[in-house]
This record gives C-alpha cells, sequence and structure tokens, in this order.
C-alpha cells in the first residue's frame, strides 16, 4: 500500500504528541486510563497558513520540526499508519519549544 502524505488545510497542523511516562520515578507503573493527555508535541505536517479578511495568506508562525506546547483538550485525534496524531488550529498552539 502507498504511503499518504497529509497536507493540513490553512492554519491548522498535524501534531505527534510526545509520549507520556510509563512510570512514576518512585517505579509505580501507571495504567492508560490514568495518564493525562500529552499538552506537548513535535509538528509534523503545517498548512500553508490562513487567509485574511482581504484574501491575502497570513503566515504560520510554527513550522515542521518544532516542538509545541498545545491547549490540553484541543484538537482532533486521529491514526495515521499506526500512529496516534494530533490535527489542531495554530491557535490552539500556547508555545514552541525552544533548545
Amino acid at each position: 500500500m502507498a504511503s499518504i502524505t497529509l497536507r493540513p488545510m490553512g492554519d491548522r497542523v498535524v501534531v505527534r504528541p510526545a509520549a507520556q511516562e510509563q512510570t512514576t520515578r518512585s517505579g509505580i507503573v501507571l495504567p492508560d486510563t490514568s495518564k493525562e493527555k500529552p499538552q506537548r508535541g513535535e509538528i509534523v505536517a503545517a498548512g500553508k497558513g490562513r487567509l485574511n479578511e482581504d484574501g491575502d495568506r497570513v503566515e504560520m508562525d510554527v513550522k515542521v520540526g518544532d516542538t509545541v506546547l498545545f491547549a490540553k483538550y484541543a484538537g482532533t485525534e486521529f491514526k495515521h499508519d499506526d500512529e496516534d496524531l494530533l490535527i489542531l488550529s495554530e491557535k490552539d498552539i500556547l508555545a514552541i519549544i525552544e533548545g
């Protein structure tokens, strides 16, 4: 089967959420139900940006490869090639993690 390329529309991005810790510092293994949703991830695809009222394209502040913090319950989760991904709007990105 051919690999599918994702190209988000407008000001949306596709994010690979960071893996959550499986155990606590004291060594307790956490079940999936007790883990919080990740709020950090890497951008794997980005749209071209939104159009303003004049029809001009507004460039996005983020790019593929950026590690970002995003709102806890933002976006839509989906599975692509057996990988859990998240698609969200640029406005749901809270910060770019640098360094």
